[in-house]
């Protein structure tokens, strides 16, 4: 089984053993060939029919993979590692970095190895670079659209199964933060809960008997009597749900700083600018990982 030390160029975000796992099953489902505990994929092409037959074993080609849409890249780290799992005889030399806006044309990198072996890593490496990117450019209108206010572009928890890490990194590549990871690094308080615990108030001091200061507390409102009662508790953030712009702007006056306010529900570029306008702190969109269209990207082989 491959160790994260095998890949020391993945970044920080992305040194999880979830990635790495997923990394080896996308591999998988494309070749049908379970990785060798020992040597990966011993036989890159022996899932990949179409290269048998019509590449020669030994042939070495070169890849290049450009950029066929503007956008943001991300993943690059990614489609490296992809190639690398496949085949350790493929050399990638980049030309553009995460993060890297880019225009229809720009050469992001070129791939050079066994023809074969290029081609079993292809689509894998072009499916996270694509979807990746797309985010990172999604959210990279998102961050755009609310220049020059005081707001904080977040994402969510919808993100694709499986894809957390990814999706999140992503989003920092285009210039969003993270809202919490999962259901443990922060503490949420949503309708449910208050509807569970019969009020913000017992929910709220539910989790502060529990936890104490270990975690933050974000509890969300839905109408201004609400934010007034989550404003008289010790909570960190305060959630705005699906509020119109006017309330918005009164949950604000409200609130006077005391606690960030975070605009959540139904955000979209469309909607963003005038929401960051209220003045609010943050404004959390779950479109920018789960509608993101996937950046077009293809690779090329000479």
């Amino acid at each position: 089984m491959p160790d994260l030390l095998d890949f020391p160029f993945l970044p920080s975000p992305l040194r999880h053993p979830s990635v790495l796992h997923l990394l080896l099953l996308a591999l998988a489902e494309d070749l049908n060939e379970p990785a060798d505990p020992d040597l990966l994929f011993p036989d890159p092409a022996a899932g990949d029919i179409t290269s048998q037959a019509t590449l020669p074993a030994q042939a070495l080609l070169e890849g290049r993979i450009t950029a066929k849409a503007e956008g943001v890249i991300a993943g690059m780290p990614l489609a490296q590692a992809v190639f690398h799992l496949v085949d350790a005889r493929i050399t990638w030399q980049p030309h553009v970095e995460d993060g890297q806006p880019v225009q229809p044309g720009t050469l992001l990198v070129e791939v050079t190895g066994p023809g074969r072996s290029l081609l079993a890593g292809e689509r894998t490496a072009l499916n996270f670079l694509g979807r990746m990117s797309g985010i990172a450019s999604l959210t990279h209108k998102f961050v755009q659209a609310v220049a020059g206010t005081k707001a904080v572009i977040l994402d969510t928890r919808k993100t694709a199964p499986g894809l957390r890490h990814v999706d999140k990194y992503a989003v920092r590549m285009g210039g969003g933060q993270n809202h919490r990871s999962g259901l443990y690094d922060m503490a949420l308080i949503k309708d449910n809960h208050i509807d569970g615990a019969d009020g913000i108030i017992p929910a709220v001091e539910g989790v502060r008997l529990l936890f104490g200061s270990r975690y933050l507390v974000e509890v969300e409102v839905k109408d201004l009597d609400e934010l007034r009662t989550a404003l008289l508790l010790s909570v960190d953030r305060i959630m705005l749900d699906n509020m119109d712009l006017t309330t918005m702007r009164q949950a604000v006056q409200i609130a006077g700083g005391r606690v960030p306010l975070e605009a959540s529900g139904n955000v979209t570029l469309a909607t963003v600018r005038s929401i960051a306008e209220t003045g609010v702190d943050f404004i959390s969109s779950g479109a920018l990982t789960h509608s993101a269209p996937v950046l077009d990207i293809s690779m090329r082989l000479r």
